[in-house]
């Protein structure tokens, strides 16, 4: 199961995400839905880095990215609240491959 977890602070700002695992829906590589939520958490992460340019730090391994934003920019809190509600939606689909949680820090 693709299990991703965002981060909202204190303040209910959201801070980040961990997205790790697999659907188990193919064989990697040939996961419909790894390459989507890969796409669409790597979109995420650049946007918020290369894009907007905000102090933030993000990590990509084999099977899993973290992404911490290290300050309150408006921009960067529509651009992970836009993932959430992608990854939402898309876990009503597949609820079995794919379960997203908000937890604060």
């Amino acid at each position: 199961m693709i299990r991703a977890v965002f981060f909202k602070n204190r303040e209910g700002l959201l801070s980040g995400f961990h997205i790790s695992g697999h659907s188990e829906m193919a064989e990697a590589g040939n996961d419909v839905l790894c390459a989507f939520v890969s796409s669409a958490a790597y979109l995420t992460a650049n946007t918020v880095t290369e894009i907007i340019g905000a102090d933030a730090d993000a990590e990509a391994e084999d099977g899993e990215m973290r992404l911490t934003v290290n300050e309150k920019l408006t921009e960067c809190q529509t651009i992970l609240a836009g993932l959430i509600l992608h990854l939402e939606e898309t876990e009503k689909q597949y609820p079995e491959n794919l379960n997203v949680t908000i937890t604060e820090v």
